[in-house]
């Protein structure tokens, strides 16, 4: 039974913490509508491309949308664990993560149904292997196991597939090579929009990814920190195979994509987040907080 409420027991929330600052951002520039975005010259673009072109663009997009639609479904175990815990500031941020992936979701549906020529038809040839594994086992596994066990083992591990490896290598990398090679291009001013909006949100989550396994490692010590080197070891090679098998099948890459610009990038990334979160090892929570509020 609830004997208190933190609203009105007088502790109140704290507006300075990193969740609720996330708030505060998401409420500011997540505020954005997905049916909004106008796709006219994005039709005329889709039109102009030759097959091979076509197909890179759809391999990627169709990706992106199983992706976004994945994340949707396997982040509410995640919700509950932080919300049984009492943690009502990283709770009221949270609302705001799921809704952001459900717009996700909405927004490249409408693109390929409206742009596309995939519309009503299954895609899901061009998903790679490696992106199989990681989307259909390993994150559902992750995320299903705190719904099972809500232990600080079990979250750092979900949040680490799902904030530094998901989201963190492998849709930062995606969107960073997709929104490059169409900006240098001049094509597809909707998509890109679309893009720009979104990787707004991603950096929000991954932020808090970075926080919530940062407070994890804090509070309990170095069992948690070798569950979180030992999941993102485990998933640095499954991630890198998905931009490797993505690219494999052309000679020449279409759009003239770097790949190792690619992997560099999303390389830096893992490590970016790695060291941040070794820090913590060597941390309290105020300190873990000061830190992420100068990278703001």
């Amino acid at each position: 039974m609830r004997t208190t409420y933190q609203t009105t027991n007088g502790t109140g929330l704290d507006r300075s913490s990193l969740p609720m600052r996330l708030w505060e951002k998401a409420k500011k520039y997540g505020i954005w509508n997905p049916a909004d975005i106008d796709f006219t010259q994005d039709k005329l673009d889709f039109k102009k491309l030759t097959e091979v072109e076509s197909k890179f663009l759809m391999q990627a997009i169709s990706q992106f949308q199983a992706g976004e639609e994945a994340v949707t479904l396997d982040l509410l175990p995640l919700i509950m664990a932080v919300a049984k815990e009492g943690r009502l500031e990283e709770e009221i941020f949270l609302t705001s993560f799921l809704w952001e992936e459900a717009k996700h979701v909405d927004g490249f549906n409408r693109w390929i149904n409206e742009v596309s020529s995939y519309a009503g038809t299954s895609h899901e040839s061009l998903h790679v292997p490696s992106y199989n594994l990681i989307f259909n086992e390993l994150l559902p596994k992750a995320l299903n196991a705190v719904k099972e066990d809500p232990s600080p083992i079990n979250q750092v591990r979900a949040s680490t597939t799902y904030n530094m490896i998901v989201e963190g290598v492998l849709a930062e990398t995606g969107y960073y090579g997709i929104y490059k090679v169409l900006d240098s291009h001049n094509i597809f001013p909707g998509l890109r929009e679309f893009i720009g909006k979104l990787k707004q949100d991603e950096s929000r989550h991954i932020a808090y990814g970075i926080y919530l396994i940062s407070r994890l490692v804090a509070e309990n010590g170095e069992e948690v920190w070798e569950a979180f080197q030992d999941q993102m070891n485990q998933l640095l090679m499954p991630a890198m195979q998905v931009v490797i098998e993505s690219y494999s099948e052309y000679e020449v890459v279409p759009f003239g994509i770097d790949v190792d610009d690619l992997n560099q990038y999303a390389m830096g990334q893992f490590q970016k987040r790695l060291a941040r979160v070794e820090k913590a090892r060597n941390q309290n929570l105020a300190e873990i907080d000061a830190d992420l509020l100068a990278l703001e």
